[in-house]
């Protein structure tokens, strides 16, 4: 299977782009690496793609990538801020929805999808999907060009759509893999719950070391759909 990651920043997939450098050597001679997990790269044809931040640097990269280029499937890995509080920071979850949430037009109070406009696809679902044994919650997501801080924002896009998480790639990614007809999932690990911007409070660091630890044993397990 030729498989391709794509991430928006390097940091978000640094762990996984070292394992791809160490598997090339021998595990047993002091390479920082497992011998298990370099075999189970070893059996895929894995590359990586980093986009840059934001749904235009994502849907031009990708699309630009994907012209010259063919895979089996995609995945889209990152982090993301949370509107759902029964989703613990660093928690790894799979996105099974996304959409662009701010792209229509106002209508004095209302808002107008573009999908209403009649102009287009707002929403998009994932065509791949994980087996339930993995254990990720299926969860929606919105894309963004400003994450929200701002309580009356929040409010305001949670009345109106429900959203679980939010990201500045997700629904792009979906599009561009859509208009290419190549399968697709995207994974997230949650760094922040969605609120007035505090730093202080936010699980970067943990939500890429799980972010990671997952990759691996998703090309790693007997059962995954990925052998």
């Amino acid at each position: 299977m030729r498989i391709l990651v794509v991430a928006a920043t390097e940091p978000e997939i640094g762990k996984l782009i070292a394992d791809l450098r160490f598997s090339d050597y021998d595990c047993d001679q002091g390479a920082n690496i497992s011998c298990e997990l370099r075999d189970a790269y070893q059996r895929h044809d894995i590359s990586t793609l980093i986009t840059g931040v934001g749904m235009v640097a994502t849907a031009y990269s990708l699309g630009r990538h994907l012209a010259t280029n063919e895979y089996d499937l995609i995945i889209n890995l990152g982090i993301a801020g949370s509107f759902d509080r029964n989703i613990a920071l660093g928690e790894v979850v799979e996105i099974a929805e996304d959409r662009f949430s701010e792209l229509g037009a106002e209508d004095d109070e209302a808002f107008l999808t573009i999908d209403q406009l009649g102009f287009g696809e707002g929403a998009f679902k994932s065509s791949y999907n994980l087996p339930d044994s993995f254990g990720l919650k299926k969860v929606s997501a919105i894309t963004v060009n400003t994450v929200h801080g701002s309580e009356a924002n929040i409010q305001r896009l949670t009345r109106r759509i429900q959203p679980q998480l939010e990201s500045m790639e997700g629904a792009a990614f979906f599009y561009a893999c859509k208009q290419a007809g190549v399968p697709c999932l995207q994974i997230r690990a949650v760094s922040n719950y969605v609120e007035k911007r505090n730093r202080d409070t936010w699980q970067i660091g943990l939500a890429i070391k799980n972010l990671n630890t997952f990759v691996a044993e998703l090309f790693m397990r007997k059962d995954s759909p990925l052998q």
